[in-house]
């Protein structure tokens, strides 16, 4: 039995059970108070008046609600309300006439010594009146919650499609943005030296395969995600001369948390990319680091004259969309940061994630 119908069958039990609570207190307990013997039309009365308040509370939920209460014809509702109301008000009178309740209920308390009990002058049953509109408040509650609850699971459900896509989008955005640039360092290095080139292969080929295998889960471990910016920075460092220093601090890898994957790469990229000159000295400075819940990574390059403008705008498709990823992965959960400084001509970018309990435990396990 799936969930679906396992829902709904005890959603029809705890109907059941809930009419026959209701029936109970309302309508059967009290005449079983009165020390005397109701006659069996009675209970014919009482069963036709249990019937008619199930009818009017899934009607009032199945049509009345949905069709005009939820469409703003409030006006209509109130009076089909009233109507439904003094309508069966007047079919159980009807009824109560013509199985002569009145005149059998008396018999039956002057036969334990109660005189005959007055006669009601109402025309309506008010009892059942109040009973019919407490019937159609509940149903119109419990309608409107049940549909705020659907309409509430229908949009998150939306929403977590739209950015499920959305990501979709952006990654496969930044990975061939990752792989064009590779390809063409690797291009570059066959007219250098051919060994280093087949090593260079045999890297973005493990780096390919990370991508395309462990990368479609939504989340991928710590250690491979390291793993990964590891060869992507040996894979750099080849084409890369005697001018340029690079350094990379990797976390203290405890327990192997969940992340989303491709989010440090597009920063680490932007730095071999404006951050090597080939005349120049530069440092390219990586680091990570876990503490507790907080996941943080700086990256520092060097800024030269050419390269300035494009430092402090900070553009490019990978960055762009990595910073869209971190809104909708990370929302409220990250800090970013990225600039140059005027004393150390440098590009600092900082980032900081907060992992929540799942990511952590998930790694755990």
């Amino acid at each position: 039995m799936n969930a679906v119908k396992s829902r709904s069958y005890i959603t029809v039990l705890l109907h059941i059970l809930l009419w026959m609570l209701f029936a109970f207190i309302l309508l059967f307990y009290m005449p079983l108070t009165w020390s005397i013997t109701v006659p069996p039309q009675f209970w014919i009365k009482q069963s036709f008046e249990l019937l008619l308040l199930i009818i009017i509370f899934y009607v009032n939920s199945y049509i009345f609600v949905p069709q005009l209460l939820m469409k703003n014809k409030s006006f209509v509702f109130l009076l089909i309300i009233v109507m439904a109301a003094a309508l069966s008000s007047f079919l159980v009178k009807s009824l109560d006439d013509a199985l002569n309740l009145p005149f059998l209920i008396n018999q039956a308390f002057m036969k334990i010594g109660i005189p005959k009990l007055p006669k009601s002058g109402n025309k309506m049953d008010i009892f059942l009146i109040m009973m019919t509109f407490l019937v159609i408040g509940i149903s119109t509650s419990v309608t409107l919650i049940q549909k705020w609850q659907a309409n509430k699971q229908l949009q998150e459900a939306l929403e977590k499609d739209r950015i499920g896509s959305e990501l979709s989008f952006l990654k496969a955005q930044i990975n061939p943005h990752f792989f064009f640039n590779t390809l063409n360092n690797i291009y570059a290095l066959t007219h250098v030296d051919v060994e280093k080139s087949r090593n260079a292969l045999h890297k973005l080929s493990r780096m390919m395969r990370y991508l395309l295998y462990d990368t479609q889960a939504g989340s991928t471990p710590l250690s491979k995600e390291v793993s990964f910016i590891v060869d992507y920075i040996e894979l750099m460092k080849l084409r890369l001369n005697d001018t340029t220093k690079v350094t990379f601090e990797g976390p203290l890898i405890n327990n192997d948390i969940q992340i989303a994957p491709m989010l440090f790469l597009p920063y680490i990229e932007n730095a071999f990319k404006h951050g090597v000159s080939s005349t120049s000295s530069s440092v390219i400075s990586i680091e990570l680091s876990m503490e507790e819940s907080t996941l943080e990574m700086k990256v520092k390059n060097s800024v030269f004259n050419e390269n300035a403008e494009i430092a402090d705008n900070y553009g490019g498709i990978g960055l762009t969309n990595t910073k869209r990823r971190l809104d909708l992965l990370y929302p409220g959960k990250h800090t970013f940061s990225a600039g140059k400084t005027e004393d150390t001509n440098e590009f600092i970018v900082h980032l900081t994630l907060i992992l929540d309990d799942t990511e952590l435990y998930s790694g755990r396990r």
